[in-house]
């Protein structure tokens, strides 16, 4: 596949077609693997459409639950 053009890659970001409730990305075309967010100082998004940019989330959602369930936690902190 090619890489879309700017102004594809502009339209997908404002598009609402693409957007459920305004903040969820869904676009089957787009197989970048974490896009920008809407607002681009808010970082990246996922593409919920796009199976890869699904595994790396979960594998996210994973390592964080790994992390809080497996670090010694003090039973005294505040």
């Amino acid at each position: 596949m090619e890489n879309p053009t700017k102004e594809t890659l502009e339209n997908w970001k404002n598009d609402d077609k693409y957007w459920i409730w305004g903040c969820i990305y869904y676009n089957p075309d787009d197989q970048r693997i974490l896009p920008p967010k809407r607002i681009a100082w808010m970082g990246w998004t996922v593409n919920f459409a796009n199976k890869k940019s699904l595994l790396v989330f979960v594998a996210i959602l994973i390592i964080i639950v790994a992390l809080t369930v497996f670090l010694p936690h003090n039973k005294y902190r505040l």
